[in-house]
Protein backbone atom coordinates (compact mmCIF):
# COMPACT_ATOMS: atom_id res chain seq x y z
CA UNK A 1 0.00 0.00 0.00
CA UNK A 2 1.09 3.46 -1.39
CA UNK A 3 0.41 6.70 0.87
CA UNK A 4 -1.25 9.11 -0.87
CA UNK A 5 1.29 11.57 -3.30
CA UNK A 6 1.70 15.30 -2.47
CA UNK A 7 2.88 17.80 -4.47
CA UNK A 8 6.26 17.84 -3.52
CA UNK A 9 6.25 14.26 -5.12
CA UNK A 10 5.27 15.34 -9.06
CA UNK A 11 7.54 16.41 -11.56
CA UNK A 12 6.49 17.71 -15.14
CA UNK A 13 8.80 17.36 -18.42
CA UNK A 14 8.14 17.55 -22.03
CA UNK A 15 10.14 16.49 -25.14
CA UNK A 16 9.56 18.19 -28.67
CA UNK A 17 8.04 15.21 -30.89
CA UNK A 18 9.60 14.40 -34.55
CA UNK A 19 6.70 12.23 -34.71
CA UNK A 20 3.14 13.63 -34.21
CA UNK A 21 2.00 12.09 -31.30
CA UNK A 22 4.74 10.02 -30.95
CA UNK A 23 7.41 10.06 -28.26
CA UNK A 24 10.91 9.96 -29.14
CA UNK A 25 13.07 7.13 -28.27
CA UNK A 26 15.50 7.68 -25.09
CA UNK A 27 14.32 10.58 -24.98
CA UNK A 28 16.33 14.05 -23.36
CA UNK A 29 13.25 14.90 -21.14
CA UNK A 30 12.85 18.80 -19.94
CA UNK A 31 11.89 19.92 -17.08
CA UNK A 32 9.51 22.39 -16.03
CA UNK A 33 9.31 24.50 -12.98
CA UNK A 34 6.08 24.25 -12.55
CA UNK A 35 4.32 25.52 -9.42
CA UNK A 36 0.58 23.42 -9.98
CA UNK A 37 -0.14 20.78 -12.51
CA UNK A 38 -3.55 19.72 -13.70
CA UNK A 39 -3.86 16.73 -15.95
CA UNK A 40 -6.81 16.06 -17.69
CA UNK A 41 -8.61 13.51 -19.61
CA UNK A 42 -12.35 13.34 -21.00
CA UNK A 43 -13.45 10.67 -22.55
CA UNK A 44 -16.09 12.08 -24.43
CA UNK A 45 -19.02 10.04 -23.59
CA UNK A 46 -21.98 9.42 -26.49
CA UNK A 47 -24.98 9.12 -24.02
CA UNK A 48 -27.55 7.34 -25.77
CA UNK A 49 -31.01 7.51 -24.62
CA UNK A 50 -35.05 6.11 -26.15
CA UNK A 51 -38.10 5.04 -25.25
CA UNK A 52 -38.93 2.42 -22.74
CA UNK A 53 -36.52 3.79 -20.30
CA UNK A 54 -36.12 7.02 -18.03
CA UNK A 55 -32.05 6.18 -17.75
CA UNK A 56 -29.81 6.01 -20.44
CA UNK A 57 -29.70 3.07 -22.77
CA UNK A 58 -25.52 3.12 -23.27
CA UNK A 59 -22.90 5.00 -22.84
CA UNK A 60 -20.54 4.88 -26.10
CA UNK A 61 -17.25 5.86 -26.01
CA UNK A 62 -16.73 9.63 -27.90
CA UNK A 63 -13.83 11.64 -28.82
CA UNK A 64 -11.00 11.69 -26.31
CA UNK A 65 -10.28 14.99 -25.39
CA UNK A 66 -6.49 15.51 -23.87
CA UNK A 67 -6.03 18.69 -22.27
CA UNK A 68 -3.16 19.87 -19.49
CA UNK A 69 -2.31 23.17 -17.96
CA UNK A 70 0.61 24.04 -16.60
CA UNK A 71 0.78 27.09 -14.34
CA UNK A 72 5.05 27.92 -13.50
CA UNK A 73 7.52 30.05 -12.67
CA UNK A 74 9.86 30.66 -15.92
CA UNK A 75 13.11 29.16 -14.91
CA UNK A 76 16.33 31.95 -15.04
CA UNK A 77 18.38 29.20 -16.57
CA UNK A 78 16.32 28.19 -19.59
CA UNK A 79 13.22 30.91 -19.60
CA UNK A 80 11.50 30.53 -22.55
CA UNK A 81 12.14 26.10 -23.45
CA UNK A 82 8.71 25.42 -23.31
CA UNK A 83 6.66 28.57 -23.52
CA UNK A 84 8.84 29.17 -27.17
CA UNK A 85 6.27 26.77 -28.41
CA UNK A 86 3.54 28.49 -28.58
CA UNK A 87 4.75 29.96 -31.88
CA UNK A 88 6.82 27.15 -33.11
CA UNK A 89 3.65 25.06 -32.75
CA UNK A 90 5.56 21.84 -32.44
CA UNK A 91 3.92 18.48 -30.89
CA UNK A 92 5.24 17.62 -27.86
CA UNK A 93 5.15 14.92 -25.33
CA UNK A 94 4.47 16.08 -21.55
CA UNK A 95 4.97 13.80 -18.97
CA UNK A 96 3.50 14.33 -15.53
CA UNK A 97 5.49 12.00 -12.79
CA UNK A 98 4.39 11.26 -9.18
CA UNK A 99 6.92 9.34 -7.53
CA UNK A 100 8.06 7.89 -3.47
CA UNK A 101 11.68 8.47 -2.60
CA UNK A 102 14.42 9.39 -4.61
CA UNK A 103 13.32 10.91 -7.76
CA UNK A 104 16.54 9.13 -9.37
CA UNK A 105 15.88 6.15 -8.29
CA UNK A 106 11.84 6.10 -6.78
CA UNK A 107 10.13 3.06 -5.14
CA UNK A 108 6.84 3.96 -6.60
CA UNK A 109 5.86 5.79 -10.20
CA UNK A 110 2.50 6.92 -11.26
CA UNK A 111 3.08 8.26 -14.69
CA UNK A 112 0.62 10.15 -17.28
CA UNK A 113 2.17 10.46 -20.52
CA UNK A 114 0.90 13.28 -22.63
CA UNK A 115 0.96 12.83 -26.25
CA UNK A 116 0.41 14.77 -29.44
CA UNK A 117 0.31 17.86 -27.56
CA UNK A 118 0.79 21.61 -29.06
CA UNK A 119 0.09 25.20 -26.93
CA UNK A 120 -3.64 26.31 -27.54
CA UNK A 121 -2.77 29.32 -25.22
CA UNK A 122 -0.28 30.81 -23.07
CA UNK A 123 -0.58 33.87 -20.69
CA UNK A 124 2.20 35.41 -19.58
CA UNK A 125 2.48 37.70 -16.58
CA UNK A 126 4.45 40.33 -14.32
CA UNK A 127 4.13 42.08 -11.00
CA UNK A 128 5.58 44.10 -8.80
CA UNK A 129 7.50 42.07 -5.59
CA UNK A 130 6.48 38.71 -7.76
CA UNK A 131 7.93 36.83 -10.59
CA UNK A 132 7.47 36.37 -14.16
CA UNK A 133 4.92 33.60 -14.55
CA UNK A 134 2.80 31.87 -17.02
CA UNK A 135 0.08 29.52 -17.58
CA UNK A 136 0.15 26.99 -20.27
CA UNK A 137 -3.01 25.27 -21.82
CA UNK A 138 -2.32 22.30 -23.92
CA UNK A 139 -4.32 20.14 -26.35
CA UNK A 140 -2.87 16.74 -26.92
CA UNK A 141 -4.28 13.52 -28.81
CA UNK A 142 -3.61 11.05 -26.18
CA UNK A 143 -2.41 9.80 -22.89
CA UNK A 144 -0.51 6.53 -21.53
CA UNK A 145 -0.82 5.72 -18.29
CA UNK A 146 2.03 3.71 -16.43
CA UNK A 147 4.34 2.82 -13.39
CA UNK A 148 7.15 3.82 -14.40
CA UNK A 149 9.72 6.46 -16.31
CA UNK A 150 10.23 6.74 -20.00
CA UNK A 151 12.54 3.84 -20.88
CA UNK A 152 16.29 5.14 -22.00
CA UNK A 153 15.21 8.77 -21.34
CA UNK A 154 17.17 11.23 -19.04
CA UNK A 155 15.71 14.19 -17.02
CA UNK A 156 17.47 17.38 -16.65
CA UNK A 157 15.33 19.87 -14.25
CA UNK A 158 15.69 24.14 -14.47
CA UNK A 159 15.46 25.62 -11.40
CA UNK A 160 15.52 29.42 -10.27
CA UNK A 161 12.98 31.93 -11.44
CA UNK A 162 12.96 35.66 -12.68
CA UNK A 163 12.00 38.70 -10.26
CA UNK A 164 10.22 41.48 -11.22
CA UNK A 165 13.09 43.93 -11.06
CA UNK A 166 15.15 41.54 -13.78
CA UNK A 167 12.31 42.33 -16.25
CA UNK A 168 11.78 45.14 -18.29
CA UNK A 169 9.13 46.74 -20.73
CA UNK A 170 10.17 48.51 -23.80
CA UNK A 171 8.33 50.42 -26.50
CA UNK A 172 9.52 51.56 -30.02
CA UNK A 173 8.32 51.65 -33.71
CA UNK A 174 5.61 49.70 -34.72
CA UNK A 175 8.09 47.35 -36.97
CA UNK A 176 10.00 46.86 -33.06
CA UNK A 177 13.03 49.30 -33.99
CA UNK A 178 14.53 52.02 -31.74
CA UNK A 179 13.17 50.94 -28.68
CA UNK A 180 13.03 52.51 -25.40
CA UNK A 181 12.55 51.39 -21.69
CA UNK A 182 9.40 52.30 -20.04
CA UNK A 183 9.74 53.39 -16.47
CA UNK A 184 5.76 54.02 -15.28
CA UNK A 185 5.00 50.06 -15.40
CA UNK A 186 3.82 48.30 -12.36
CA UNK A 187 2.33 45.11 -13.96
CA UNK A 188 2.26 43.65 -17.20
CA UNK A 189 0.73 40.52 -19.43
CA UNK A 190 0.67 39.30 -22.18
CA UNK A 191 -1.64 36.43 -24.33
CA UNK A 192 -1.11 34.20 -26.97
CA UNK A 193 -4.15 32.42 -28.63
CA UNK A 194 -3.65 29.52 -31.13
CA UNK A 195 -6.74 29.09 -31.37
CA UNK A 196 -6.31 25.08 -32.30
CA UNK A 197 -8.64 22.87 -34.07
CA UNK A 198 -9.43 18.91 -32.70
CA UNK A 199 -10.05 17.47 -36.30
CA UNK A 200 -11.33 13.86 -35.91
CA UNK A 201 -12.00 11.22 -38.79
CA UNK A 202 -14.30 8.35 -39.00
CA UNK A 203 -11.61 5.55 -39.52
CA UNK A 204 -11.88 1.87 -38.01
CA UNK A 205 -8.58 2.32 -35.48
CA UNK A 206 -7.95 5.00 -33.56
CA UNK A 207 -11.42 6.86 -34.52
CA UNK A 208 -11.94 8.07 -30.81
CA UNK A 209 -8.71 9.73 -30.93
CA UNK A 210 -7.84 13.09 -32.90
CA UNK A 211 -5.99 12.94 -35.93
CA UNK A 212 -5.07 16.49 -36.64
CA UNK A 213 -4.52 19.39 -34.36
CA UNK A 214 -4.59 22.53 -36.88
CA UNK A 215 -3.51 26.53 -35.80
CA UNK A 216 -6.33 28.69 -37.13
CA UNK A 217 -6.37 32.14 -36.40
CA UNK A 218 -4.23 33.67 -33.86
CA UNK A 219 -5.00 36.41 -31.08
CA UNK A 220 -2.31 38.87 -29.57
CA UNK A 221 -3.19 40.52 -26.78
CA UNK A 222 -2.21 42.20 -23.31
CA UNK A 223 -2.45 44.50 -20.62
CA UNK A 224 -0.32 47.09 -18.89
CA UNK A 225 -0.91 49.04 -15.28
CA UNK A 226 1.38 52.06 -15.22
CA UNK A 227 1.55 54.86 -12.81
CA UNK A 228 -0.71 57.86 -14.15
CA UNK A 229 1.60 60.75 -14.94
CA UNK A 230 1.99 60.71 -18.41
CA UNK A 231 -1.12 61.23 -20.94
CA UNK A 232 0.89 59.53 -23.84
CA UNK A 233 -1.65 56.53 -23.79
CA UNK A 234 -4.52 58.56 -24.59
CA UNK A 235 -2.60 60.68 -27.09
CA UNK A 236 -1.72 57.55 -29.07
CA UNK A 237 -5.78 56.21 -28.96
CA UNK A 238 -6.91 59.56 -30.65
CA UNK A 239 -3.96 59.91 -33.04
CA UNK A 240 -4.74 56.20 -33.53
CA UNK A 241 -1.01 55.65 -33.39
CA UNK A 242 0.59 52.19 -33.68
CA UNK A 243 4.12 51.05 -31.89
CA UNK A 244 5.78 48.06 -30.16
CA UNK A 245 6.26 46.33 -26.90
CA UNK A 246 9.22 44.49 -25.77
CA UNK A 247 8.62 42.31 -23.12
CA UNK A 248 11.90 40.86 -20.68
CA UNK A 249 11.62 37.73 -19.71
CA UNK A 250 15.09 37.13 -18.31
CA UNK A 251 18.59 36.84 -19.43
CA UNK A 252 18.73 38.31 -23.31
CA UNK A 253 15.29 36.24 -24.13
CA UNK A 254 11.81 38.87 -24.57
CA UNK A 255 8.69 38.76 -26.24
CA UNK A 256 8.56 40.99 -29.18
CA UNK A 257 4.69 42.38 -29.80
CA UNK A 258 5.02 44.08 -33.04
CA UNK A 259 2.35 46.85 -34.93
CA UNK A 260 0.29 46.97 -31.56
CA UNK A 261 -2.46 49.59 -30.66
CA UNK A 262 -4.26 50.37 -27.31
CA UNK A 263 -7.62 48.35 -27.22
CA UNK A 264 -8.64 50.56 -23.97
CA UNK A 265 -7.57 53.31 -22.06
CA UNK A 266 -8.60 53.55 -18.72
CA UNK A 267 -7.66 56.04 -15.29
CA UNK A 268 -9.79 53.94 -11.99
CA UNK A 269 -9.86 57.01 -9.80
CA UNK A 270 -10.68 55.87 -5.87
CA UNK A 271 -10.78 57.67 -2.75
CA UNK A 272 -7.73 57.28 -0.84
CA UNK A 273 -6.23 55.69 -3.47
CA UNK A 274 -3.37 57.01 -6.27
CA UNK A 275 -4.52 56.71 -9.49
CA UNK A 276 -3.24 54.24 -12.30
CA UNK A 277 -3.64 54.06 -15.90
CA UNK A 278 -4.51 50.47 -17.22
CA UNK A 279 -4.29 50.03 -21.17
CA UNK A 280 -5.07 47.19 -23.03
CA UNK A 281 -3.09 46.33 -26.54
CA UNK A 282 -3.69 44.10 -29.49
CA UNK A 283 -0.74 42.95 -31.91
CA UNK A 284 -0.22 41.83 -35.46
CA UNK A 285 2.99 40.44 -34.82
CA UNK A 286 4.83 38.20 -32.03
CA UNK A 287 8.33 37.18 -31.40
CA UNK A 288 9.87 35.30 -28.54
CA UNK A 289 13.43 34.82 -29.06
Amino acid sequence: MVDTYGAHESRVYFIAETVYGQTPSNPAMLGINTQGVEPELDPGLVKIRGVGSRDLQSLNKGLRKVVLKIPNALSSESPISFIQHVQTLNSLSVQVLYYKGLFSDPTDVISFLYKGCRINKLEVECSIEDVVKSTVELIGQDVAVGTSKISGATYGDYSGAIPYNESYVMRGLASGDQLDYLERVTDWKFTIENNLKPVPVIRSALGHLLKYLPARHRNLSGELTFEFEDKTEFEDVINDAEFSLKFGLGSTNSALFKYCKWEEVATPTRIEDLVSLKAKFAARDVWIS
